[in-house]
């Protein structure tokens, strides 16, 4: 996607503003000698701001507003011990409820749904941004919160909820706990909003299936406002996302240079209006790519496909690069498992060893099953991994995101 000239002249005003504010990027700009651009070269010219920019601001460096103007922070979840401190104006917390209750509309949520709400409240931004943008929609919300699926199964049939908001893994579990009750048929929902984790087709079925519900995925990321900056439509064909508020490149993690609409490569986002914590040319390290051409729904707002995984996934084992969403694919073609794996990475006698974990059905012969995934991984990657096959629900699940992969090397 080319930027446009009036998106040109919201990143000078975002410019101006770091820049008056002495945060980090606005030193990196006067360092150039950058006081505004004028066309898509220049932008493109215009230096990357990452998390460990982001890290080294701690705890208020980001902060560009009046510190009287600043309303709350919202921190991401990390994996260091430094987290990333995210201050919002007033404004900001409205533009971010009119993108999300923008999101529930492109979901076909009306005001007359009932939203229960199960990611986290606090720091995090999930929760809240949920609710925001439910009640900036007008509907009834139900903010529960994570955990306590006892409660949560209550709630969902006492007060009728319509629509779940949650993480995969949860939507899973719930969908696991609902069909061991017997209960699907007091249960009223009727569309799932789904953020926060990458996953796969399988697992989507699984949910859509188990539930009978219409599922949506939500795109978002703390130091981009939180969840709500994008969705999908109806027709399922990407996620629409909210280009007046945002400007997405796709960029090769490698040469980090644009590529063409349709290329795959890692998702770079400018904030347009942000005011609490401009944010210019950030690599979110997500992996996806801009659909080229119209959404059949006729939306004006381009769309970004799925979320494929992340730079920073990428295993090194046996001197072979390996994503974790290349094993997923292979286990698709597999029927008889489960939507759930689990990848452990060790070093033995001198080598790394991946073992999968993969879940089935006792009708099947684990050990024959073992085989054929090995055979098929060793074809695709090039190495031979132990496969170890357990009955479904053996394997964890999870009331917040499931970890997949599990690197023992370093432990």
């Amino acid at each position: 996607m080319r930027i446009s000239d009036s998106q040109i002249a919201q990143v000078n005003h975002q410019i101006q503003a770091l820049v008056s504010a002495g945060s980090f990027y606005g030193k990196k700009l006067e360092a150039a000698g950058i006081e505004s651009v004028s066309s898509q070269e220049e932008f493109e010219k215009l230096p990357f701001s990452e998390k460990s920019d982001l890290r080294d601001a701690y705890p208020l460096g980001l902060m560009t507003a009046p510190e009287e103007e600043i309303v709350r922070i919202h921190s991401s979840s990390g994996t260091t011990g430094i987290p990333v401190i995210i201050p919002y104006t007033q404004k900001d917390v409205d533009d971010w409820a009119i993108m999300f209750a923008r999101c529930y509309e492109y979901a076909g949520i009306t005001k007359m749904d009932r939203i229960q709400i199960t990611p986290g409240y606090g720091l995090w931004t999930a929760g809240i941004g949920f609710q925001n943008g439910a009640e900036r929609l007008g509907a009834m919300v139900i903010p529960m919160g994570p955990g306590n699926t006892e409660k949560q199964l209550q709630m969902m049939q006492d007060m009728g909820s319509t629509v779940l908001c949650s993480t995969s893994s949860y939507a899973l579990l719930l969908t696991e706990e609902i069909e061991k009750r017997g209960i699907k048929n007091r249960i009223k929902l009727k569309k799932g909003v789904i953020g926060s984790e990458r996953w796969s087709d399988k697992m989507r079925q699984r949910i859509s299936e188990g539930l009978g519900i219409e599922l949506y995925d939500i795109y978002g990321l703390t130091e981009i406002y939180g969840p709500g900056i994008g969705i999908n439509c109806k027709y399922n064909t990407g996620m629409h996302y909210w280009d007046d508020y945002l400007y997405i490149e796709i960029i090769d993690p490698h040469t980090l240079k644009p590529v063409p609409d349709g290329e795959m490569g890692e998702i770079v986002i400018t904030t347009l209006v942000k005011e609490g914590a401009p944010l210019i040319r950030y690599r979110t390290h997500d992996l996806s790519r801009i659909i080229p051409g119209e959404c059949p729904c006729g939306s004006c707002h381009p769309r970004l496909d799925t979320i494929m995984g992340r730079t920073d996934d990428m295993m090194k084992i046996k001197g072979v690069n390996v994503f974790p969403s290349q094993i997923e694919e292979i286990l698709q073609a597999f029927p008889e498992v489960s939507s759930e794996y689990q990848i452990r990475i060790s070093h033995l006698d001198g080598k790394d060893t991946m073992r999968i974990y993969v879940e089935t059905n006792g009708s099947v012969d684990f050990a024959d099953l073992a085989n054929r995934i090995a055979a098929k991984v060793k074809s695709v990657i090039g190495f031979t991994p132990l496969v170890k096959v357990v009955e479904n629900g053996l394997l964890p699940r999870s009331e917040k995101k499931t970890k997949r992969v599990i690197d023992e090397r370093y432990d």
